[in-house]
């Protein structure tokens, strides 16, 4: 019998060459596609349904497809033994679903159908593994979403004003028109949630109770991804105090989670950290008119980021669920082929030359460059390239190299074939598929002239962060990690910036803490007994009274008969 894993993995395999073949035939004529389906049609109203098909829309679903056929195909073994595997897969399809529903859908109505399937099966997902954390990251993750979600319900009522929810037609209108441009900030407020930018950042983290292949489709192409392509189908429309708000947003979670990544210690808390960095470079490009160059980082963080996730998912998988790199070490030894395949995906991430990664971030980082930017943004952005080389050096010195520090007593070795297999589908795509995309997307080829030391700011930035990464990662029976001689100022920048607290206890303390207070003066106090249980108990103790008069005793009959006669004597 055929597995359900395998089968949804041939066929996500299949799509995604098929759409990657279209997504080059609509490149190379410059052929976008709109297709309108009348559904009901009563009176002058229609109900119609819209596809937007252009390169943009096949070459994204081509990459997420794929991803998607990779992890599936993993997750056949990552979840082995699992009682409720087809459920799981089911939910992870479902997942794909509705991203390719968002990813098509020119029309605000239908990418809420895409936007809420997110948030709802990403709730399923986070509370996957059936217990307190997993609840609580689950309920964070939804409520954080909500904001989000209510933002896009109040653009579609706005869009009222236009007659018609097909944002593509107005996006002119949108940039140019003070009104109708609520719309706009109300779209980059929900991508802004979606995306987990600076305030709504804590429940990325959180999510990361979700079995690990879900955290990879999630964090590469799918979820945290969505809010950024909003922002790409809706850049025209942006005007530039919006555009200024967002590269300040944007520059300070990129800062923010860099800082938190290279002060955490669970290995899949780091990774998601680095996602909420590279999220800020894309908001960052995109805040700075580059839209195109922040939709080629998006899909080459996809591939590495996906498959970083999936080599942490084998080291956890073989270390009996153990997530803490400082147990962690010399892992080379055990996990040879998982070692090499996660550090071309770190290189990759830090923008080594020729790997996937440098072809979109040294071209950020260019262009930025070349802009007139204050010098504010400059440092941030180079800083957070610094930290996103401190961070993944950190990682590699804690988990691979030295000595392994986990229980002396082990049966660590490289995993099953079916999960070597779903990481070797994506390692060659990491390698050679950021030249290959940048050649199909740009027209030309970008020739960008700077001075030779802004020229080499990137390379300059990758080594210092490097030695840092080194400086933190210092670790051993003779001496603390660097970290933790500064306690109070490590917990404060891994929790980044208290934003996890604020986002909990600090919304949560003071309605329950009023809630109780309510509760004790109101419903157990004085307004009780002389309001509704007063009035309640009167009621009662009266029909029971009466009631001993309705059973018909004969002593009682007397006794009423002769206390009405001394009344009529009395008279």
């Amino acid at each position: 019998m055929i597995h359900v894993c395998l089968i949804y993995s041939c066929l996500f395999l299949i799509l995604s060459l098929s759409f990657f073949l279209i997504s080059i035939y609509f490149v190379l004529l410059n052929v976008t596609l709109f297709l309108e389906f009348n559904l009901v049609m009563i009176n002058s109203s229609s109900l119609v349904m819209t596809f937007l098909f252009d390169w943009m829309t096949f070459l994204f679903m081509s990459f997420v497809l794929f991803i998607s056929s990779m992890v599936v195909f993993y997750s056949w073994e990552y979840m082995h033994g699992d009682v409720n595997l087809n459920r799981f897969i089911m939910l992870v399809v479902m997942f794909v679903v509705s991203m390719m529903f968002l990813i098509v859908s020119p029309n605000l109505v239908s990418i809420l159908l895409g936007w809420d399937g997110l948030g709802l099966v990403s709730y399923c997902l986070v509370i996957y593994y059936q217990n307190v954390k997993s609840f609580n990251a689950g309920m964070l993750t939804a409520l954080s979403n909500r904001i989000g979600d209510v933002a896009l319900l109040m653009a579609i009522a706005w869009m009222m004003n236009y007659g018609s929810w097909n944002y593509v037609f107005y996006l002119y209108e949108m940039s140019s028109d003070y009104y109708m441009g609520v719309v706009s900030y109300l779209v980059v407020l929900a991508a802004l949630t979606k995306s987990a930018q600076i305030p709504f950042s804590s429940w990325l983290p959180a999510a990361m109770a979700a079995p690990t292949p879900v955290s990879s489709l999630v964090h590469s192409s799918t979820l945290v991804t969505a809010g950024v392509y909003l922002l790409i189908r809706f850049n025209f429309c942006f005007n530039d105090w919006l555009m200024y708000l967002l590269l300040f947003i944007s520059s300070m979670t990129m800062f923010m989670s860099g800082l938190g990544a290279s002060f955490e210690f669970d290995l899949k808390k780091i990774i998601a950290l680095s996602t909420l960095s590279q999220l800020g470079l894309m908001m960052m490009i995109l805040s700075l008119g580059s839209y195109e160059l922040a939709f080629f980082h998006l899909l080459t963080h996809a591939l590495f980021k996906a498959l970083l996730f999936m080599c942490a998912g084998n080291i956890i998988h073989n270390m009996g669920d153990c997530q803490d790199i400082r147990y962690m070490g010399g892992l080379v030894k055990f996990m040879p082929l998982t070692c090499v395949y996660f550090n071309i995906s770190n290189l990759s991430l830090c923008g080594i030359p020729f790997l996937s990664g440098f072809y979109s971030k040294d071209l950020v980082a260019e262009i930025l460059s070349m802009g007139y930017l204050s010098f504010y943004v400059y440092l941030i952005f180079y800083l957070s390239i610094g930290l996103t080389v401190c961070y993944s050096f950190r990682l590699v010195y804690y988990s691979f190299v030295g000595n392994f520090n986990f229980i002396s007593v082990n049966s660590i070795y490289e995993g099953g074939i079916i999960m070597l297999k779903g990481m070797g589908g994506l390692i060659f795509l990491v390698i050679s598929m950021g030249s290959v995309v940048s050649w199909l997307i740009f027209s030309y080829p970008y020739v960008i002239i700077l001075p030779f030391f802004m020229k080499i700011m990137t390379l300059i930035m990758v080594m210092i962060g490097a030695w840092v990464g080194y400086e933190l990662s210092k670790f051993s029976i003779s001496y603390n990690s660097v970290s933790m001689n500064n306690y109070k100022l490590s917990w404060f920048l891994s929790g980044m910036w208290n934003m996890p607290v604020i986002s909990t206890l600090g919304i949560n303390y003071y309605p329950i803490v009023g809630g109780s207070f309510i509760y004790k003066s109101l419903d157990q106090g004085w307004s009780e007994v002389m309001g509704s249980q007063g009035i309640y108990k009167l009621i009662v103790n009266g029909s029971k009274f009466f009631q001993i008069f309705m059973m018909n005793s004969i002593k009682v009959f007397f006794i009423l008969m002769i206390v009405w006669l001394s009344i009529i004597y009395m008279i």
